[in-house]
């Protein structure tokens, strides 16, 4: 079965470049460009994993992250930013939380997250 990534990140470039990426190692790929706009497709659509930017226009990844805990919507998640000391001290409270990202990233680290976390 094919297993299905949602990336939401306001960088286009980010966007383009994870979903030719993943799609290459046979996943399948959504993207958004806000909080509020992952939100919406998570509620809409199933995926396996999310992989948010931590500074969003409109609700942040934790915002985004504290509101599917509430619905119970337990979606494996990354965290990509370029703050990551900020991210590591605030994600205490955030169980979907897998590992967080730092940027700019690897590209052959991120393939070996992704698989490690979905197989």
């Amino acid at each position: 079965m094919e297993k299905t990534i949602l990336v939401v990140d306001d960088q286009p470039g980010i966007c383009m470049l994870l979903t030719d990426i993943l799609t290459e190692e046979g996943y399948r790929v959504e993207t958004a460009n806000t909080g509020k706009e992952g939100l919406e497709k998570i509620n809409s659509s199933s995926f396996h994993l999310l992989m948010i930017d931590y500074h969003l226009p409109v609700l942040n990844a934790f915002e985004v992250l504290r509101q599917l805990e509430k619905t119970n919507n337990h979606i494996p998640s990354i965290v990509m930013t370029g703050m990551t000391e900020t991210v590591i001290r605030e994600k205490e409270d955030c169980n979907n939380i897998v590992t967080i990202l730092s940027k700019p990233f690897n590209i052959k680290e991120v393939c070996q997250l992704v698989h490690s976390i979905l197989n």
